[in-house]
């Protein structure tokens, strides 16, 4: 999965796959998660966000997404 890189002091980039409905995200401590399940929406609010960090703390990390590390 392709991933845009972001500006953030907990993020690194972001990617999302619409048909399956995975976000992809790379931290800046090199980890990467997969997020199943996740509407569209809340992947374009993450990349509009002000605040990517807070924005994946509110919406995605304690929204109950089923997740791997990578």
């Amino acid at each position: 999965m392709r991933r845009e890189p972001v500006e953030s002091d907990a993020l690194l980039s972001v990617g999302y796959d619409p048909d399956r409905r995975i976000l992809e995200i790379e931290f800046n401590s090199g980890k990467i998660y997969r997020y199943f399940d996740v509407p569209e929406e809340i992947y374009a609010g993450l990349m509009t966000a002000a605040s990517h960090g807070e924005f994946f703390s509110d919406h995605i990390r304690d929204a109950g997404f089923d997740y791997e590390q990578r």
